[in-house]
């Protein structure tokens, strides 16, 4: 049996039966037979009935039905044309339409494919289920908000990035000519509750416990625990190493470049190979009859076409540690190791994380100095990890 007088918000989210159901002021909620639900404003004019739609649910709750609802009978009482004022802007796109249309300008500014990549992704995850497929002049600060209030303590640097996001789109659409004038997307005007500064260090094993930790790695078969060595050996990221090519490589030299822009820094950076580090890749090439040719992956996925994941290399580091390390934590480990059991300056470890130092001491280390003391460093790294 069909409910009547006004809908409530439990009764929109629970009804199944196809059918229109009236809620007041000509607001109605219509229920498809597959299932759908969209509203749809019935209003009289000079007589004859028009029906407006205002959407699906539950992408417009109840109450914004409503509220459209009241704002659509103000405009009727103001002699406003609803249909000429919709054809009137029927050119002005989506925020969707209007997201991807700006990253078609961006996607070429990043420096490397991860963060394009991120852009649009943060987007199409987070702010297209809300806002994704309304009129991009439509939006203000309270949809922004809507969209950010569930991420914005659980994951705060991805709620900011989401915001900026959001706001970059909108100034293009006003730049367009589609908006006349942008909202105030600040955490005040927003009044969105403050968020707890929030220090996350990676799980890092000890580096006393490092050796028999990778005795175990070597122990286990596959392209992910190899891959797994040749990070720990290298201290390098792990994208930075499960995205290496062959043309990266120097063994005559025992060096790995790795071009910039796969560098988190945007720098381009030599490591210096360990004898261990050149056996690990030595095993690469026989892992899979590996192809050496520039472009070939070192570590290529063994179920997909491109390199490995992150997930396989961490499912090792679960295996055989647990909850005690992560593949990011043995930067630290080694960071750690240089710093409690060598004499090697700041810098040298530093430099081999890839982390800015001064230029004043980049200077003084000129003409292969620093790589000589790297070189040095990550030799004896390896010797300490073979125990």
């Amino acid at each position: 049996m069909r409910p009547k007088g006004e809908l409530n918000a439990k009764l929109v989210e629970n009804v199944v039966i196809p059918g229109r159901y009236r809620d007041g002021l000509g607001l109605y909620l219509t229920v498809r037979p597959g299932g759908s639900k969209s509203w749809v404003l019935r209003v009289q004019k000079d007589g004859r009935r028009h029906d407006y739609g205002l959407g699906g649910w539950p992408k417009v709750s109840l109450a914004t039905a409503r509220e459209l609802a009241r704002n659509n009978h103000d405009k009727l009482a103001r002699g406003i044309d609803l249909k000429k004022e919709r054809r009137k802007y029927k050119q002005v796109p989506t925020f969707a339409a209007a997201a991807r249309e700006r990253f078609e300008e961006v996607a070429e500014t990043f420096r490397n494919s991860k963060h394009r990549d991120q852009w649009i992704n943060t987007l199409t995850t987070y702010a297209f289920p809300y806002i994704g497929e309304m009129r991009v002049d439509e939006i203000d600060a309270a949809d922004v908000r809507i969209l950010l209030m569930p991420i914005w303590i659980t994951k705060q640097e991805t709620a900011r990035r989401v915001r900026q996001r959001v706001g970059d789109v909108l100034a293009f659409a006003k730049s367009r000519k589609w908006r006349p004038d942008l909202p105030n997307l600040s955490s005040k005007e927003l009044t969105l509750p403050a968020q707890r500064a929030r220090t996350q260090h990676h799980a890092a094993l000890p580096f006393e416990l490092t050796p028999s930790f990778m005795a175990q790695v070597r122990k286990q078969a596959g392209v992910s625990a190899l891959a797994l060595e040749f990070i720990i050996l290298t201290a390098a990221r792990s994208e930075e190493a499960r995205g290496a090519t062959w043309g990266e490589i120097d063994l005559v030299g025992q060096l790995w470049v790795i071009p910039k822009d796969r560098m988190k820094t945007d720098v381009e950076h030599a490591v210096p190979l360990s004898p261990a580090a050149c056996a690990v890749l030595q095993k690469a090439k026989q892992l899979h009859n590996a192809s050496i040719e520039p472009g070939s992956l070192i570590f290529p996925s063994p179920v997909k076409s491109g390199a490995l994941s992150d997930t396989a290399v961490s499912k090792v580091v679960k295996l055989l540690a647990g909850k005690q390390a992560t593949v990011h934590g043995f930067r630290s480990t080694f960071r750690d190791w240089g710093s409690e059991t060598t004499d090697f300056a700041n810098e040298v470890g530093e430099k081999a994380l890839a982390h800015a130092i001064d230029s004043k001491t980049e200077a003084a280390y000129r003409r292969g100095a620093l790589l000589k003391k790297r070189r040095a460093m990550m030799d004896q790294w390896a010797t300490y990890l073979d125990g």
